[in-house]
């Protein structure tokens, strides 16, 4: 217990983001490796949008008063993309492109409206 709370305690004294690789998930939670190991930490993503990175992500964690949470996977699939425009994907290919010029793209074909 009293080791938890010193490493609690450091965890919520630690200053900026870090950035590192995630090396595990469970039950919704995600472990990173960066210049210290951050286990089963929550997600932070906007309401309504839940991911599960796949292991091996390059992943940024942010300090919070509650200590370390998962901000997101750092971009790796731009291809492509314009400012303004949006992409979905998944680690087996799918693909959602919302373009500037009001096209919807899924997994490269246009939809038709």
């Amino acid at each position: 217990m009293w080791i938890s709370k010193q490493i609690s305690g450091a965890c919520k004294q630690a200053k900026g983001a870090k950035t590192g690789e995630v090396t595990s998930t469970q039950d919704g939670t995600v472990t990173v490796q960066s210049e210290q190991e951050h286990r089963e930490i929550s997600a932070a993503a906007p309401f309504g949008i839940v991911s599960i990175p796949p292991i091996g992500t390059k992943a940024v964690v942010t300090p919070t008063e509650q200590g370390f949470v998962y901000a997101g996977a750092i971009n790796q699939q731009a291809d492509g993309l314009e400012p303004g425009e949006l992409m979905l994907y998944s680690s087996g290919g799918a693909k959602i492109v919302l373009k500037n010029d009001g096209k919807v793209l899924i997994n490269g074909r246009e939809l038709e409206g």
